[in-house]
């Protein structure tokens, strides 16, 4: 996809974001873009509309006006599933890993939608950046300590 100018689509974009919970208006006229290779952060206080914002771009929470764009998509209106099967993901900073499951059963649960290829390739990728990790994957996750948790 590219854009009116012929410059690459931003690879997610929030334009003119009005969501509420009930009466009360959240997110106001937010406007977002995250071009590929960009690594963005949404900081903010207590009660300043990040979990909205990341709750209105799963689909989890619709915004009463204003569109979101997926490599130029228009996926406002579609479900959580299609948005996640186009390759949409959140990474939340705590650690929610399944305690009764192995380190690798986590891996694979989060790369449900992926080719087993790819899996195979991605794994190796993670054991390489992570050693403690590949030594681990046949460990229950909720033995690992708080560290071991984070990777």
């Amino acid at each position: 996809m590219s854009t009116a100018n012929g410059g690459p689509a931003a690879l997610l974009r929030l334009e003119g974001i009005n969501t509420y919970y009930g009466q009360m208006h959240i997110l106001q006229n937010v406007d977002l873009e995250v071009q590929e290779g960009e690594l963005v952060c949404l900081l903010g206080g207590n009660a300043s509309g990040k979990s909205t914002t990341l709750k209105t771009i799963l689909g989890l929470v619709p915004p009463r006006t204003g569109k979101v764009l997926l490599a130029g998509e228009d996926v406002t209106r579609f479900p959580t599933s299609k948005r996640i099967e186009r390759g949409l993901a959140i990474v939340p900073e705590n650690r929610r890993l399944f305690g009764p499951m192995t380190v690798l059963e986590n891996l694979e649960l989060g790369a449900y939608l992926r080719p087993r290829a790819d899996l195979r390739e991605d794994l190796d990728r993670v054991y390489e950046i992570f050693p403690q990790v590949a030594a681990r994957k046949k460990q229950l996750a909720g033995t690992l300590s708080g560290g071991e948790q984070q990777m």
